[in-house]
């Protein structure tokens, strides 16, 4: 499967359980790129959060809820791949600046983040400091396919 493509059950199928073979073609990409200097623990608590973003966005973006053949059932998640880069403190910088002027839904996440302890305490860090001067450790992004990539021109895959 491409990342820019998803498999979901056919919507005509009487059960559950149908084949999941229909491909979705998805004319948007959500892409999460982080700092290239920070520890794989704060990757990892990063994305997480950008996400959650992200998946808050548009009611659209989830999908349905999982359900295991023994009935146990699980929480939907993203309908759509995610993309995870990383790039220089710069090119985040620059990227958080090409989408804002895009006006593209955006998550961000400061260095700052990793010293507060809610929701509360990291919006008032984050609306302390001015647009570009930001200190990025990660950004999530959501828009045309094209316009994402050129966006984030420069980022690397993770690895």
């Amino acid at each position: 499967m491409s990342l820019n493509t998803i498999t979901e059950p056919n919507a005509e199928a009487t059960s559950e359980a149908a084949d999941a073979t229909a491909e979705v073609r998805f004319d948007t990409k959500v892409v999460v790129v982080l700092r290239d200097d920070v520890l794989p623990w704060q990757e990892l608590n990063v994305t997480a959060f950008l996400m959650s973003g992200i998946a808050t966005s548009e009611a659209n973006l989830v999908g349905q809820p999982y359900r295991d053949a023994d009935d146990n059932h699980y929480l939907p998640m993203l309908r759509q791949p995610v993309l995870v880069m990383t790039a220089s403190a710069e090119l985040l910088a620059k990227a958080r600046e090409k989408a804002a002027g895009r006006e593209l839904p955006m998550a961000v996440y400061t260095e700052e983040l990793f010293s507060t302890g809610h929701d509360a305490a990291n919006r008032a860090a984050v609306a302390e400091v001015p647009a570009r001067e930001l200190n990025l450790v990660g950004i999530a992004i959501r828009g045309p396919k094209n316009v994402v990539d050129r966006i984030v021109k420069g980022a690397r895959m993770h690895d």
